[in-house]
């Protein structure tokens, strides 16, 4: 029965990591800036880098790591052997469900170069799910304190 319950809540957190998942993709918006007014640059790629965009860290890794590590932990031993075996098992259920959190939600990035008409030169990060090119003609849209390249 412990075992039933052990992979139950594991899914649990795999699926509320699934959950926390964000994107900082240039084609994606947020809900509140449906129909918000952006402004519109133009210019050049003048050079594309690859960079790690840092996943989240909510707290829901830590949490529900902790709950599985305990309820794991404290099927070892019985008794106080079984309380002890729960709070090791939740400490060290929580560092690794901090870190898959983490690494679930980390994105791969590129930082973009834009060398804009005006001769001012800007770099925007965003999720690598577009491809640009050195020399290549982009739009710049900006509002509401983000900015995204697009083509």
């Amino acid at each position: 029965m412990k075992n039933f319950l052990v992979n139950v809540m594991a899914l649990t957190m795999v699926m509320a990591l699934g959950g926390c998942a964000s994107s900082n993709s240039g084609a994606v918006y947020g809900r509140g800036q449906a129909r918000g007014e952006q402004t519109v640059r133009l210019g050049q790629v003048e050079h594309v880098r690859a960079v790690q965009i840092e996943g989240t860290r909510s707290g829901i890794g830590t949490a529900a790591g902790g709950v599985v590590g305990g309820v794991a932990g404290s099927s070892t031993g019985a008794g106080k052997g079984s309380s002890v075996g729960a709070v090791i098992g939740a400490v060290i259920g929580g560092v690794a469900g901090s870190a898959a959190e983490e690494g679930a939600t980390r994105r791969a990035g590129i930082e973009i170069t834009v060398k804009l008409d005006t001769g001012t030169m800007v770099a925007i990060v965003q999720e690598a799910d577009e491809k640009f090119e050195v020399g290549e003609r982009v739009r710049i849209l900006s509002g509401q304190g983000i900015s995204r390249v697009t083509h």
